[in-house]
């Protein structure tokens, strides 16, 4: 106030919120997502079932799917689903144990500000207690090499048992396993491994075990003419990004027909036109032709005739593959391809998948591109093997690229808080606290499973700090028989970027929420006299976030 008179300087409508009650909202907002996926850890967690406006329904247990199907408004709670997003294109897995490690970082803070613990200590010790976490789970991890198949083999299997496609876990885990070791490529001793390079054909109408690897390419179309030969041995095979059909004129034409057999042989020359494209495919020697583009029914019948397989109107991800797999160069005009452009494959044929026809293209010489068909009874259920098997082979391939391993089971995240609260008492200092916090949040992990499986968690919990406390890192909680067990001989394992990934994810997403203490909202934001989106106009959070009851 100025001699009287009010100085606005934000616009009319604006709502602020600041200090204790802006972070409790965030906090609380971040905690409801937690909670939203907290019932779906583990192998004996439970799926959610998630419609959309339209009525489509998704039904899954992955933490990222769930978090991105619902429709997060609130701005804190956006930032928790942005974890599981990172969690996912880094890693691949692990994403609802982001989440829930955030949460409960969360949580440890709120009780340290309700002490008059100020929000930037508890930020700067969670940053040095997430680095020594680090260090902690260098130090407990253990190398595997690209040939261990069989260790390879248990990292999918434990990714695979928390889904649904857990009764299909040994298929589908050596299926992840081939394909990342078909498309892993070396360079100076390191292994890579490009996603693009593996194509994901999912068919409904069969049981999971139908599922199988194809070592090449499957095409989703059939071919074009029911006269083309149904199998072509030693194909060779000409990829081409030009239509096989007689081009229209860019302007507009008029053709004027004075005499009646002008148009037979109008006819004619566009016939021939046509025979003269199809005999330059069969110059080169080619025995399949698979183009982009379409092929008029006039060329279908000359290549018909001529006993070459067509196949037209091919998406262009799956041409690339093929080049990749068959060897071949994709042409931009017939003009273009020879015969050292060709590709090559010991089989060319036609498969009936359910009611479809497709193309399967395999015993490719160098396959640098391989696909798998993903079977099952559902729609649905095929859906969520696809999901599955991504995170499955995202798993082979972490581990693969940096040749080491954790245990699951909670028994890494036991060992890093029992290492971690030694840790804390030579920091001292009120980051002491902050650091003590974060070893109980990380032993969330085992909590969570214990709780999912039906056990008591207090117990499993004692029992586990018991056995870390007399030297036995190995020891995580087995789901299965309740007991706290060896879980290297249980074959619980997981690649090390997944734990470090979780710690740095968590870490930061729950630092940046301790860090607001104003939230200031425009009018235009929110719609609802100033309020941010998600949240009522009388501040708090919006309805149906408190603890996402109706998500259990």
């Amino acid at each position: 106030m100025m001699g009287g008179q009010p100085i606005f300087i934000l616009k009319e409508g604006t709502k602020r919120e600041s200090g204790r009650d802006a972070m409790k909202n965030n906090i609380e907002a971040a905690k409801g997502i937690a909670q939203a996926v907290r019932s779906s850890l583990g192998p004996r967690g439970m799926d959610k079932m998630l419609v959309d406006s339209l009525g489509d329904i998704v039904i899954t247990n992955d933490g990222v799917t769930i978090l991105k199907e619902m429709d997060v408004e609130h701005p804190a709670a956006k930032m928790m689903v942005e974890v599981s997003k990172t969690q996912d294109s880094y890693v691949g897995d692990g994403t609802t144990t982001a989440v829930i490690v955030a949460g409960a970082l969360l949580q440890e803070a709120e009780n340290l500000i309700a002490q008059n613990v100020h929000p930037t200590v508890i930020a700067n010790g969670y940053r040095t207690a997430a680095l020594h976490a680090k260090k902690i789970l260098d130090d407990v991890s253990k190398k595997v090499k690209p040939d261990d198949k069989e260790l390879l083999m248990k990292m999918a299997q434990t990714s695979l048992s928390s889904k649904s496609a857990s009764g299909a876990k040994e298929k589908l885990a050596e299926i992840s396993y081939e394909l990342v070791k078909a498309v892993a490529e070396q360079n100076e001793g390191k292994y890579t491994v490009d996603f693009d390079n593996i194509q994901v054909v999912k068919k409904q109408g069969a049981d999971i075990d139908a599922t199988e690897m194809i070592n090449g390419i499957i095409v989703d179309k059939e071919k074009v003419h029911p006269g083309m030969p149904g199998l072509v041995k030693d194909a060779k095979i000409a990829l081409l990004n030009a239509a096989l059909e007689i081009k229209k004129p860019e302007f507009d034409t008029n053709i004027r027909i004075d005499d009646p057999s002008m148009i037979q042989k109008f006819l004619s020359q566009e016939e021939d036109l046509l025979k003269e494209m199809v005999q330059k495919v069969k110059a080169t020697g080619a025995t399949v032709l698979i183009t982009q583009k379409g092929i008029d029914d006039m060329a279908q019948h000359y290549l018909s005739k001529e006993g070459i397989y067509a196949v037209r109107r091919v998406k262009k991800s799956d041409i690339e593959k093929l080049a990749k797999a068959t060897g071949a160069s994709i042409a931009a005009s017939m003009d273009e391809i020879g015969e050292n452009d060709l590709g090559y494959a010991e089989r060319v044929e036609q498969v009936k998948v359910g009611d479809d026809y497709m193309t399967f293209v395999t015993g490719c010489k160098n396959p640098k591109a391989v696909s798998v068909l993903v079977r099952g009874g559902t729609e649905h259920v095929v859906d969520e093997i696809d999901r599955s098997l991504t995170d499955s082979l995202h798993v082979v391939a972490t581990a693969l690229e940096d040749g080491a391993y954790t245990l699951g089971g909670g028994a890494a995240a036991a060992e890093i808080a029992y290492k971690m609260r030694e840790y804390a008492s030579k920091v001292g200092g009120r980051q002491q606290l902050a650091i003590e916090r974060f070893a109980n949040a990380l032993e969330e992990i085992p909590r969570a499973l214990a709780e999912n499986a039906g056990l008591d968690p207090i117990d499993i919990l004692i029992k586990m700090r018991q056995e870390h406390a007399n030297g036995k890192k190995n020891m995580g909680v087995n789901v299965y028989t309740g007991q706290v067990e060896d879980m290297e001989k249980a074959g619980v394992i997981e690649p090390i970027r997944v734990g470090k990934q979780v710690i740095d994810s968590a870490t930061e997403a729950s630092v940046m929420i301790l860090r607001i203490d104003d939230v200031i909202a425009t009018k235009s934001s929110g719609g609802q006299g100033g309020a941010p989106p998600g949240m009522p106009p009388g501040g708090g959070m919006p309805p149906g976030m408190g603890g996402m009851g109706g998500m259990e």
